[in-house]
């Protein structure tokens, strides 16, 4: 399904109008949950050599091919929380704050912010600032986004994110205010997820009128993003390809790449194949495997990045057998998850004890998870009931490595009698039906986008958030949720991080799933590219990039 008729004449009207109005640009910052700024121009790439010189820096141009695993289910800020969409959305739109390579909180377009009260935050905005559709950004933009993301009518997956905001204040033009039911200090760093970039007004009046008419929250969003960030949307072949050019008016300088295709490309080795030919310049993900391949490579090298991610199995705990928690806690022990990393993904990545990754806030070494002992796991599964074993199945979406991880785990819980069948399901449907809880067990990964215990909790185990916004384990227990919540309102540090170990303790016993490793993100890139950085949330950097003739 290609773009309307009408959303095409727009654009065309736009891009021929911006030919007529090009104006010289500056340089700005990336967006959608995190980013990075100028240290890009000062890192080292992964082959050792430098990755920009001062002259190397002013190089422009360029067409980006980009070969992904998986395509974007939405490019509506508020339609869907899966790395695919956010890294799409976050050369288009722009958020409030930024986070750069450290996960530390920087201004985009809030070029500034203080706690006014214990309970208000006051953001000014950047002037001068317009979206792709030559509409202004202001306070009351900002206010029209925030209040749509926690409309219930929208019912955005990433609503939890802002949950805290009671009122959302125009104080000016360029001045807005937002009261919090409690004391919340991780509202700077939420307002950077992509869940708060800021779409044109205009667009979401649009949306709500076609709501009005029967059509879905979204869909004018969906099919015509407007933001403010350096790339405008040109094209989406759903399945295939979304292109985006370059924002020749972008109020803080333009990119310096002509265009960027995000391609989708299913198979890992065709991903590989198209990177040494030429045909895509960058393969996200890239295996373990194909490491060798790509560092001895003439003209390609592999970029590491470290992660505030999680890899873990689920279990649906509104299923039998996987609501009694000694089924649950047997599989964990049943399963080996040493053979995962170190055969799978080469030992790359840091085992996890818990859902936090140890650089993110929250995070405590001193919590021992449920070791490998496949003679206690058979001692629950006889106690639990499931002296034989039982069925079930696995699922995974078409990720070499996860589906290669589920292949394994279907081997190891065979030999404690539970037979395992693997399916493999596209990645929009996997996302859908998971939320709709039409699972056994599955494989999935999280990542941590605000580098607050927050995000890695709340989202993943409090039972407001069953299904899409992130509680796929369907966990729900009240003693949990009152944990969670408390935590998200203290706002001492030491007495968060112990409501945080605390939650973790009860993890272990409630075990809704088996933590494996925070990956590191790692990419294929061919050598003409500079200037390419990846964040922690696994967030491709664009803006400064450009490819080397």
């Amino acid at each position: 399904m290609k773009l309307s008729r009408k959303s095409l004449i727009l654009f065309a009207f736009m891009l021929l109008l911006s030919l007529v109005l090009v104006a010289c640009a500056s340089e700005p910052t990336d967006d959608g949950g995190s980013n990075d700024d100028d240290a890009d121009s000062e890192e080292t790439t992964d082959n050792g050599d430098e990755a920009a010189s001062e002259e190397e820096s002013s190089g422009e141009g360029g067409d980006l091919v980009v070969a992904n695993l998986s395509d974007a289910v939405s490019l509506d800020p508020a339609g869907s929380n899966d790395v695919p969409s956010s890294d799409v959305q976050a050369n288009i739109y722009e958020s409030l704050t930024k986070q750069d390579e450290n996960m530390e909180v920087q201004p985009s377009l809030a070029e500034s912010w203080e706690l006014v009260e214990d309970t208000v935050w006051e953001f000014k905005l950047q002037e001068g600032v317009t979206f792709h559709d030559g509409s202004e950004f202001n306070a009351e933009v900002v206010k029209a986004n925030i209040e749509r993301i926690l409309d219930p009518e929208v019912a955005s997956p990433r609503a939890f994110l802002y949950e805290a905001v009671t009122n959302i204040e125009v104080v000016d033009d360029y001045t807005v205010r937002f009261e919090t039911e409690y004391p919340f200090s991780p509202l700077p760093a939420h307002l950077a997820h992509s869940g708060g970039a800021m779409v044109s007004l205009d667009v979401i009046e649009e949306d709500y009128a076609a709501m009005e008419e029967g059509e879905d929250p979204g869909s004018v969003v969906n099919e015509n993003p407007v933001g403010t960030g350096y790339f405008v949307f040109d094209e989406w072949e759903p399945g295939e390809y979304i292109r985006l050019v370059k924002n020749e008016d972008y109020w803080d300088g333009s990119a310096k790449l002509d265009s960027v295709t995000f391609k989708v490309v299913s198979e890992d080795l065709t991903r590989v194949a198209e990177l040494e030919t030429g045909d895509s310049h960058i393969s996200n993900p890239l295996s373990p495997n194909d490491i060798p391949q790509i560092e001895n490579g003439e003209n390609t090298h592999v970029h590491t990045q470290g992660s505030v991610s999680l890899s873990y199995i689920g279990f649906n705990m509104a299923k039998e057998p996987f609501d009694n928690k000694q089924v649950r806690q047997a599989i964990s022990m049943a399963i080996d998850k040493n053979q995962i990393i170190e055969g799978i993904y080469d030992g790359i990545g840091t085992p996890a004890i818990g859902p936090i990754p140890p650089d993110v806030f929250g995070f405590d070494d001193s919590v021992s998870g449920l070791e490998y002992d496949p003679e206690q796991a058979q001692e629950l599964l006889a106690e639990a009931g499931y002296e034989d074993g039982f069925s079930t199945t696995l699922w995974t979406n078409d990720n070499r490595e996860r589906i290669d991880a589920a292949t394994n785990v279907q081997q190891q819980l065979s030999e404690i009698g539970i037979e395992v069948e693997v399916e493999v399901v596209e990645w929009g449907a996997y996302l859908e039906q998971t939320a709709e809880g039409e699972h056994d067990m599955f494989v999935l990964g999280w990542s941590t986008a605000t580098g607050d215990a927050d995000y890695a909790m709340h989202p993943l185990f409090h039972s407001a958030n069953v299904g899409q916004p992130g509680n796929r384990t369907f966990t729900e227990n009240e003693e949990l949720d009152a944990i969670l919540d408390e935590a998200r309102r203290e706002e001492d540090p030491e007495a968060r991080q112990a409501l945080y170990s605390e939650a973790q303790e009860m993890l272990v016993d409630i075990a809704p799933m088996l933590y494996i490793h925070h990956q590191d993100y790692l990419m294929g890139v061919r050598d003409e590219v500079k200037n390419f950085s990846v964040l922690p949330t696994q967030i491709l950097q664009l803006k400064d990039v450009y490819i080397e003739e």
